[in-house]
């Protein structure tokens, strides 16, 4: 028997943030004074300029719309290992808010202290929905 293994199922990752692009986030319609294409262009920026330390991704929708822009940091590898977990922020219209979590997340992200102005942008992530399998079997409780 042959065992297939993916190359980059156990590669260290760099803390990376994850940029809210859905119904709500990003839409000039919901933050008109807010520069969304100029946010995610610093985040980019910062991502190349942190020489692998940082990566940027977008996803549709994150949930806490009321919330909007939100921005997750997602810990590396190694400070996951240490006990680190995501950071969720919210809010993120400016470009200071924006500068300082591509600051904080080049300086090691979750597991190093959170600068107080990050602080006040924190929010909770919302409540995991259950997936389709275990809502079948809650049905036929």
């Amino acid at each position: 028997m042959t065992w297939i293994r993916s190359v980059g199922a156990h590669a260290e990752r760099p803390c990376t943030l994850v940029v809210c692009r859905g119904c709500c986030c990003g839409d000039p319609r919901k933050n008109p004074g807010t520069d969304h294409a100029g946010q995610l262009a610093r985040l980019r920026a910062a991502a190349e300029d942190s020489q692998g330390r940082i990566a940027v991704r977008t996803v549709d929708c994150l949930g806490p719309c009321a919330q909007a822009n939100v921005v997750v940091v997602q810990p590396s590898s190694e400070a996951r290992r240490r006990g680190a977990r995501a950071a969720w922020f919210g809010w993120v219209l400016d470009d200071d808010a924006t500068d300082d979590i591509a600051a904080w997340a080049a300086a090691g992200g979750p597991g190093t202290p959170l600068p107080p102005t990050l602080d006040l942008h924190r929010i909770d992530p919302p409540a995991a929905r259950p997936d389709r399998a275990e809502r079948r079997r809650r049905k036929k409780r």
